[in-house]
């Protein structure tokens, strides 16, 4: 007789019951931090003062969904956030990929090494000196200003113009990211059976052909499930870089949701605004998930769930 799939589970807990005890802590995180605060949400809904009902005093339907919808600046940080989203996820995505193409393709075991180190370390360094790195190299007395004054014999005051906003941060996006994104694609590089390669090389494939036919369809799977989840925090760019980059004279190209979010919420005291806000912004977050991954699913087969 075929057992039911809770009988299955039940089985598997009883013989591997330590392993499943790790998740027990992790567990507990989840529900402290992540479900808990979304009760939260209410407030959204709820017109709430400080220093009271946590939960609001007073029923106000969408009162704060309308606002927001009727608010040109809303819009405004709405478009940068889809705009810096997209950018970071055409340019910033691709970019490990191809360096884990290029570094599987490095021979000397010694210089691979020294790269792949050297591409980590950006990664492991906090914010704030990222920050203060860009914002020294692109002052008007900068690294950067000093080459362009060579070529050109004038200065530009990138980070005080709207219009180069989303250069640095992609460009820094990029070279924080690349080397620690990387390291998936190299892992999941180790996996591709070497007799492929091998038999492409009897049939005369070169080196490219052999990575556009065995290499990349042996990421593939990576490739697609990092997809989905990136596109699943398209509207969550970096809020911490942006708040230490921008500034009133870039707000027109700088300013996202998440920033607003900060300034509506926590300085303005606005928490059932900003709560509006927020869930809508997680709404989107929800459906473009479900989209790629149903897009995903009828195209490559392949899908989260």
């Amino acid at each position: 007789m075929k057992k039911s799939k809770f009988a299955i589970i039940g089985v598997s807990l009883k013989k591997d019951w330590q392993l499943y005890s790790l998740l027990i802590l992790p567990i507990i995180y989840l529900l402290i931090f992540k479900y808990g605060p979304m009760i939260g949400n209410v407030i959204a809904f709820r017109r709430f003062m400080p220093g009271g009902n946590i939960y609001g005093e007073e029923w106000v339907g969408l009162h704060y969904f309308k606002m927001f919808i009727n608010d040109p600046t809303f819009w405004n940080v709405f478009t940068n956030t889809l705009l810096i989203g997209g950018l970071t996820l055409l340019f910033c995505f691709p970019m490990p990929i191809i360096f884990a193409l290029l570094l599987n393709e490095v021979k000397g075991k010694k210089f691979k090494k020294f790269v792949q180190t050297a591409s980590y370390l950006p990664h492991f360094l906090s914010i704030v000196i990222v920050a203060g790195m860009i914002l020294q190299l692109t002052a008007v007395n900068g690294s950067i200003n000093s080459i362009v004054e060579f070529f050109t014999g004038e200065k530009i005051n990138f980070i005080q113009q709207a219009e180069w906003f989303r250069t640095i941060y992609i460009t820094s996006e990029i070279w924080q990211g690349m080397g620690w994104g990387a390291i998936l694609y190299l892992a999941a590089l180790t996996t591709i059976d070497d007799s492929l390669y091998e038999a492409a090389k009897i049939d005369g494939a070169n080196r490219w052909k052999q990575t556009l036919h065995i290499t990349i369809p042996g990421i593939l799977p990576t490739i697609i499930t990092l997809l989905i989840l990136n596109i699943g925090s398209f509207m969550a760019v970096g809020f911490e870089k942006i708040l230490l980059l921008y500034n009133p004279l870039n707000y027109e190209t700088s300013d996202v949701i998440s920033t607003y979010l900060y300034r509506v919420g926590l300085e303005s005291s606005n928490f059932s605004y900003a709560t509006a806000i927020g869930l809508f912004e997680s709404l989107i977050g929800l459906v473009l998930v479900l989209t790629a991954n149903g897009i995903s699913r009828k195209l490559t087969e392949r899908s989260l769930w």
